[in-house]
């Protein structure tokens, strides 16, 4: 069967190198795909949001599986465009890709169905949002209501702080009209986690838990990032805690998709704060996260085309899912200056020796082929992840193979997983 895999990541890469190890003989297609995902796919030339570029394609080629990947083309509807096309599809329709696409979407359904959640108002009046804030405690957090490859989120500890994250957003537009509307909720104190879930539209089976690390500089300071590094497990989810999660807040969420009518298949993400008043959903996401789904793929033993098979087809009740016990950890390599502007073009080395240590993979983030060498091509570049019997032994692997890599101007946080090794 031939699948074709949509993005260019290391969630992607990661997605790839795990349908690779299928005991199904698959022939895989990315596009557009990167210098890592080469090895193990063909590359197509469209980019992920060239929607009817894709379909043309799909139509052309008959894939047995598309895969889609980023948050972009599924809020645009490539989901949509494929299934009227007979097209058996892994990531939710446009309806369901609201749960990222609009923050005040997914506030609607969370309130109205008593999950868990911080208390918010939605403003697209930026004069009405600066007046409301006067009012509030902080800190406080603003919300942009699109898509802003998750840089629309400000943790605001200063009433000036919160009103400047106002003003960005909806009179200078810095994040286009994802900006047009904000969303202001209170600050929930606790320790963040991620649960990602695979979804067939009614069954809902959690994969194991991972925790990331947004801010772009140790101790987690400085501006919000697409993510500089995750690990998996996160200790702070408890089994029972488990529990409370998928019975609480993901089973209700599946179920008030589909009572609007939208059936959602794929992953669905829960951003979640643990409180001392117990899980709350801080966010949403669509599809896999970037990079947890570096350290979470590497933990899955089941054979990832039937799990996706499953999801497609609406059939997941009917495999069991199974995960190695042993924790993973994974650390992204960026580019000079990210998450501002950075250069492209840098030349990396190192990648065959890191590859080569025990326990040890190379997922590429943002990187191209040029003259015969792996150069850079984005702000995070490689996501380096390592696998231990320890969480210890997990990241010590991790940035074994992080030393083992040169790329000039290369930064990376140098504490992933400190909230794990301080329990």
């Amino acid at each position: 069967m031939d699948i074709l895999v949509v993005g260019s990541g290391g969630r992607e890469h990661a997605i790839c190198w795990s349908l690779a190890k299928s005991r199904h003989k698959s022939k895989l297609f990315c596009a557009p795909g990167n210098a890592g995902i080469a090895s193990l796919a063909e590359l197509v030339d469209i980019m992920s949001d060239d929607i009817s570029g894709l379909v043309h394609w799909a139509k052309t080629y008959n894939p047995g599986l598309v895969i889609i990947g980023p948050e972009t083309p599924l809020a645009m509807g490539l989901a949509d465009e494929l299934l009227k096309e007979g097209f058996l599809v892994f990531g939710p329709t446009k309806d369901g890709a609201q749960m990222e696409a609009s923050k005040d979407f997914t506030k609607q359904i969370l309130l109205s169905s008593l999950i868990p959640t911080a208390r918010s108002v939605t403003f697209t009046d930026s004069l009405k949002a600066q007046d409301y804030l006067k009012k509030q405690k902080i800190p406080i957090v603003v919300k942009v209501d699109g898509l802003a490859a998750g840089k629309g989120v400000t943790v605001c500890e200063t009433l000036e702080q919160a009103q400047l994250a106002v003003e960005e957003a909806m009179d200078k537009k810095v994040f286009g009209e994802a900006g047009a509307k904000v969303v202001i909720e209170e600050f929930l104190d606790g320790e963040e986690a991620s649960i990602l879930a695979f979804v067939d539209g009614e069954t809902v089976i959690p994969m194991v838990s991972a925790q990331d690390h947004k801010r772009v500089f140790d101790g987690d300071k400085g501006p919000n990032t697409g993510g500089m590094g995750a690990y998996s497990p996160a200790p702070v989810v408890t089994p029972e805690m488990n529990k409370q999660i998928l019975e609480k807040i993901l089973k209700p969420t599946v179920k008030a998709l589909r009572n609007r009518g939208i059936i959602y298949k794929g992953v669905l993400y829960a951003g979640l704060m643990i409180t001392a008043e117990g899980p709350k959903v801080i966010e949403y996401n669509c599809r896999f996260g970037d990079p947890e789904t570096q350290v979470v793929l590497p933990r899955l033993k089941t054979d990832f085309v039937e799990v996706c098979l499953a999801v497609a087809k609406g059939e997941l009740n009917k495999i069991k899912i199974e995960w190695d016990e042993r924790p993973t950890a994974c650390v992204v390599m960026a580019s000079e200056g990210y998450p501002g502007s950075y250069p492209k073009g840098k030349v990396i080395e190192g990648l065959e020796t890191a590859a080569q240590y025990p326990d040890t993979f190379v997922f590429h983030a943002g990187t191209t082929q040029t003259n015969g060498k792996i150069v850079s091509n984005g702000g995070r570049v490689l996501c380096v992840t390592g696998i231990g019997d320890t969480i210890e032994k997990a990241i010590e692997t991790a940035y074994q193979g992080v030393r083992a890599i040169q790329m000039d101007g290369a930064h990376y946080r140098r504490d992933i997983g400190w909230r794990a090794l301080n329990r």
